[in-house]
């Protein structure tokens, strides 16, 4: 494992990007530690937490997933995609808004959920599942707030300065949403062995998370049509991750998580998206190696 580590720094390295990565064979328990326990800013990771929680509630009968929820422009959390980018009222039970937030990373549709499931309750969960350094403290449209706060009156032309960039509380793991690469393929191997929920409702969050249409980071790894990855991404300014599980034909079943950062405030660099696919590739590859050699 000693080897693919090193080739996974230095994949990261000439992409321009500092990086922390966990990847877990979710049968055996083999792991692969490239910087497992760094805290990291989740940003939309965090909604992998939100979808447990819901289907948490909805697993012991305190909600019902098809809840209809009404969404209405001017109390939207911003963002470029799904609900939040409506411009009409819109009306969908609380699986559409799940769907949405994890297939598009939909900020308004998290919210919505959050507003009926509540921040305690997604903390709640993800302490019974023993992740010790996952914490939310916001909202997703709180966390948003904090950057427009502090990118000052320029807004968003000042995150091109990388001293305004420095100074965002988004990126600060002590003071937003945070986890550790760890925690996050055990939230996976929970989620794939039917440990965080029943059957059923494991069955709709694995299917849902298989539905989410961004190939440019951790798929891009994976690109064979035998092999299924299902994941959930999260951007900030100089902020790329994706956590997910990739699945083989053979089944062989691998929780990944990639959290990178970079120097560079573009928020278009492509080496930075694929080399989260190329990180997770070399540690999945790893662990297959070394089943393949116990097996012998």
């Amino acid at each position: 494992m000693t080897d693919a580590v090193a080739r996974i720094h230095a994949a990261l390295a000439d992409a321009g990007v500092t990086g922390w990565l966990h990847a877990l064979d979710i049968d055996s328990g083999e792991q692969l530690d490239a910087g497992a326990d760094q805290p990291v800013c989740t940003a939309s990771v965090h909604k992998l937490c939100v979808l447990v929680a819901l289907h948490e509630q909805a697993a012991r009968g305190a909600l019902d997933l098809a809840e209809q929820v009404e969404s209405v422009p001017q109390a939207r959390t911003a963002g470029p995609t799904g609900v939040a980018a409506m411009l009409d009222a819109a009306r969908m039970s609380l699986r559409d808004l799940a769907y949405l937030m994890m297939a598009v990373s939909d900020n308004a549709a998290a919210d919505l959920l959050l507003r009926r499931v509540g921040l305690d309750a997604v903390n709640a969960t993800t302490e019974r599942l023993g992740l010790t350094r996952t914490r939310a403290v916001h909202s997703f449209g709180e966390m948003l707030a904090t950057v427009k706060e502090d990118a000052g009156a320029e807004g968003a032309r000042a995150l091109a300065d990388p001293r305004v960039v420095s100074r965002l509380r988004a990126l600060d793991p002590a003071r937003t949403n945070r986890s550790t690469p760890r925690d996050m393929t055990r939230l996976l191997g929970a989620v794939w062995r039917d440990e965080a929920c029943t059957p059923e409702h494991g069955a709709a969050m694995r299917r849902i998370m298989g539905l989410q249409v961004w190939p440019h980071r951790l798929a891009s790894g994976f690109p064979f049509d035998d092999v299924h990855v299902a994941g959930k991404t999260g951007s900030l300014p100089t902020l790329r991750n994706e956590v997910g599980v990739v699945e083989y034909p053979d089944g062989g079943r691998y929780a990944v998580a990639v959290f990178t950062r970079t120097a560079h405030t573009a928020a278009t660099l492509p080496a930075a998206d694929a080399v989260i696919g190329t990180a997770a590739r070399i540690a999945v590859d790893a662990l297959r190696a070394r089943a393949f050699r116990s097996s012998r």
